[in-house]
């Protein structure tokens, strides 16, 4: 700024403009011709002077935002820089609440606009902002970048948190205006494709301040009762302005807490708000989100003639093979001649117990020869039939068989087996 148009310092200490010292109540002293002014004084005239200003009254300054501060009062302190200088700023709560979109960050290049002034008590100017918009990009993309990144670093973006789209689902709700044309597009879309859909419309605003609030109350309305199987949240075109609704937090936190699959439906295809990351499904207008939820009832249609063309030509191939099996059967010599049949599976049974009963016998007779054969080496080798020649076996009483006339001794006795029977005696001599 140009010190010029600030102008001459020597008019502070004009008597003139302040007044004359020897005025009645006035409790400023002189020395010689100069007034002397107190430092609230000082400070009252320059805040006045300053608030006189055209220039500083409506004014931008382009600067970067250092030690910035939010007050529990609501109040949002900072300070502008450049290379130069520094410049205090503040923004009060009334003026953040309607004008602030965004939330301002140390480092961020501003332009802010406002008007200076001074603050008596501590006689420091300051800006006092009206309006803050980041330099070279608006604020609501900001605040929309800001919001999105945050949500995002939270996982409410993620993929696995989607929920699928119901096939054929029997109502679905619609939260948008009851007076825009997108509800009675998405009226008429599902009726002409799935007429057995019932639609719920859950009257809301889609834009201005209390657009989210009623957006949230109607998603958690429709979650508390059950009342559909799918939503759409979403209106017609319009600018960022008007879209700001569905990139309200809350809104997405509420979509995010939806146990009802909620498809996002906002604008145009171009547009893209924040409920379109949060929401289970993202439809590039309320048209084609109605297209998205309803099955066609012409394709299905004709897909059913297709299945049922489809299943007339494989019974009627099945029958024929089974018509075609039948002709063989009947054709065959079981079915043709009952009892020839018969007949010659009685043959065969004979011709088979007859072979039985030769196997049989001559398994009997090798086992009978083996027997005998087995039955005469076990005679020989009997010591009954050694006995039966004139043998007798000497045993002691104790059951050992004497070998040696040596093993007994007179009076032993002894005990002789014969073929037949058993002798007792006594040893008289060896």
């Amino acid at each position: 700024m140009n010190s010029q148009s600030i102008g001459n310092s020597h008019s502070i200490g004009n008597s003139h403009s302040m007044g004359n010292s020897q005025s009645t109540g006035d409790n400023r002293s002189t020395a010689g011709s100069q007034s002397i002014l107190s430092v609230s004084e000082v400070n009252i005239f320059i805040k006045a002077w300053m608030d006189g200003q055209p220039t500083l009254s409506r004014i931008l300054v382009r600067g970067e935002i250092s030690n910035y501060r939010k007050y529990p009062s609501g109040h949002h302190y900072f300070t502008l820089k450049d290379a130069a200088g520094v410049l205090k700023c503040v923004i009060f709560r009334s003026e953040a609440k309607e004008g602030l979109r965004f939330t301002p960050e140390d480092g961020m290049t501003v332009i802010a606009g406002g008007r200076i002034s001074v603050f008596p008590r501590d006689g420091c100017y300051q800006l006092y902002c009206r309006s803050l918009t980041p330099d070279g990009i608006g604020a609501l993309t900001v605040a929309f970048e800001q919001l999105k990144a945050r949500l995002h670093g939270q996982g409410l973006f993620d993929e696995s948190h989607k929920k699928p789209l119901p096939q054929f689902p029997r109502t679905v709700a619609l939260v948008t205006s009851p007076a825009g044309a997108a509800v009675r597009d998405m009226i008429r879309i599902m009726g002409n494709r799935w007429p057995m859909c019932r639609v719920l419309v859950a009257p809301v605003r889609v834009q201005g301040d209390e657009a989210p609030g009623e957006i949230c109350a109607a998603l958690e309305t429709l979650n508390t009762h059950r009342l559909c199987d799918a939503i759409v949240v979403g209106r017609g075109g319009g600018s960022i302005e008007d879209l700001w609704a569905f990139n309200d937090e809350g809104v997405a936190r509420a979509i995010f807490a939806s146990r009802i699959p909620v498809v996002s439906a906002v604008g145009h295809e171009p547009d893209v708000t924040i409920s379109d990351f949060v929401a289970d499904a993202r439809a590039a207008t309320p048209s084609h989100a109605a297209e998205m939820l309803t099955p066609d009832q012409e394709e299905w249609k004709a897909n059913i003639s297709r299945c049922g063309a489809r299943l007339s030509q494989c019974v009627h191939a099945l029958l024929n093979t089974k018509r075609d099996r039948l002709r063989v059967l009947s054709k065959s010599h079981v079915l043709s001649g009952a009892g020839a049949y018969l007949q010659d599976r009685r043959l065969l049974l004979d011709l088979t117990q007859q072979r039985l009963a030769v196997a049989a016998l001559s398994l009997f007779g090798g086992k009978k020869q083996r027997f005998a054969m087995l039955t005469g080496k076990l005679d020989a080798l009997s010591p009954l039939t050694v006995l039966s020649r004139g043998y007798c076996l000497a045993t002691r009483h104790d059951g050992t068989v004497l070998r040696d006339a040596g093993q007994a001794a007179p009076g032993d006795r002894l005990t002789l087996r014969l073929a037949r029977g058993r002798i007792h005696c006594v040893v008289d001599e060896q």
